[in-house]
């Protein structure tokens, strides 16, 4: 009874608290049947049920990684839509954050990043099912940041650009041979054999996207300018004209970068350009932000991942040998691909549901609504760094990057 007591007084208080400084357009909606208003609205946009009484101390400290691991355990839901259960989240942990002063960042991880344990981290984030991300991909399967040259571009359309737009930058030329770290389901390197004239060697560490993108190469004709390898970046060998890894550094890990960087060097010929296109942390110290949902990614989206601030990338990339001359800002067009993934997903969620179970729905869902709201908001970017070996002549440089956008194959710069 005490301790019922005591928990209802702390639940009142965090009620009048919560509705008089953050004024959520919430409803909550507690086991019991009762109902309180979370802000001054008429009509609420959101209703959050609590489920049971255990989910309380997750909803008292209401952070990002709280609310989310309440919400795929099931011990709490949330209905309205998507985009104002988002934006509601967001308000619950900026005022979670006001209240601890600041104090409810994360301590940062710390990983060891050995072969075997990016392979299980890899796999256990690609290898839910292919049928699954058709769901909500675009039909190439690109799962990556696209480039909305315009704005108004469809998905389908902007992940081409995008494609386009990195071996344009890369300056990729018929006879080329091309690296391509973290592959994924091959749609880079058909694109930049079909258009290109590339020869290409695409490598993955996930089973599933080996599977589907051999056969799409077997499909495209392609087997004898295109080969697709399970294979660790650390274990591959030869030398390349050029090479590109698109949302895969962020499995690397911070301590490994160096290395990381050091071995797309030794992979390079000596006038050879690479980029490294990936998510980074918007802390200087490349550390966690307080409303990133670090713990909850790690937890169940992707284990191990570390995300470094532009200037360690910058850093690191000059450790292994590289000089970064060309860097490019594309948070909002991740945003933007974000929103178009989760509106797919939303559109899919039952087929999904059926597919994949609660869990992983509700895990997928509040993933991709989330971090369309992190990039929007500045809580998480991405950056795209063309770079070569370091100490070569300055006239090896573009004058600038009007090549970029008037170039057509086979121009040379």
């Amino acid at each position: 009874m005490f301790f019922k007591q005591a928990l209802d007084k702390q639940l009142d208080s965090w009620i009048a608290d919560v509705r008089e400084h953050a004024n959520l357009p919430v409803k909550l909606r507690l086991w019991n049947g009762k109902e309180y208003p979370l802000g001054h609205f008429e009509k609420p946009d959101v209703t959050l049920t609590v489920r049971e009484a255990t989910a309380l101390p997750l909803l008292l400290v209401p952070s990002l990684d709280n609310l989310g691991e309440a919400y795929v355990q099931e011990k709490i839901d949330l209905e309205g839509r998507l985009a104002d259960i988002i934006n509601v989240a967001f308000g619950f942990s900026a005022a979670a954050a006001r209240s601890a002063g600041g104090a409810l960042a994360r301590v940062a991880q710390h990983f060891t990043h050995t072969k075997q344990e990016d392979q299980a981290s890899i796999q256990y984030h690609y290898d839910v099912s292919n049928d699954f991300y058709r769901l909500w991909l675009d039909p190439n399967m690109v799962y990556s940041c696209a480039y909305f040259e315009h704005g108004n571009e469809d998905l389908a359309t902007a992940q081409l650009k995008k494609i386009d737009h990195i071996l344009t930058k890369i300056r990729l030329q018929p006879g080329h041979t091309l690296l391509d770290i973290g592959c994924g389901w091959g749609a880079l390197v058909l694109r930049a054999a079909q258009k290109f004239g590339a020869r290409c060697v695409g490598i993955t560490l996930s089973q599933n996207q080996f599977d589907l993108a051999t056969e799409r190469v077997r499909a495209a004709g392609l087997t004898d300018r295109i080969e697709i390898r399970l294979q660790d970046y650390r274990d591959t060998a030869g030398q390349f004209d050029r090479i590109t890894s698109v949302g895969m550094f962020e499995h690397v890990g911070k301590a490994n970068l160096p290395a990381y960087f050091g071995r797309i060097r030794d992979l390079l010929t000596d006038d050879g350009v690479a980029m490294n296109h990936g998510i980074t942390s918007t802390d200087p110290q490349s550390g966690e932000v307080p409303m990133d949902g670090s713990g909850f990614m790690d937890r169940y989206v992707f284990p191990q991942g570390e995300l470094p601030h532009i200037g360690m990338v910058l850093q690191t990339l000059q450790q292994g040998g590289l000089e970064g001359f060309d860097v490019e800002l594309l948070r909002r067009h991740y945003a933007q691909t974000l929103f178009h993934w989760a509106n797919n997903f939303e559109a899919n969620g039952e087929t999904i549901r059926k597919m994949v179970g609660e869990k992983k729905y509700r895990i997928w869902r509040i993933y991709l609504a989330g971090t369309a709201h992190a990039f929007t908001t500045d809580q998480m970017s991405i950056y795209q760094v063309v770079c070569h070996k370091a100490r070569r002549p300055a006239d090896t440089l573009p004058w600038s990057r009007r090549y970029i956008y008037d170039a057509t194959i086979g121009n040379t710069v």
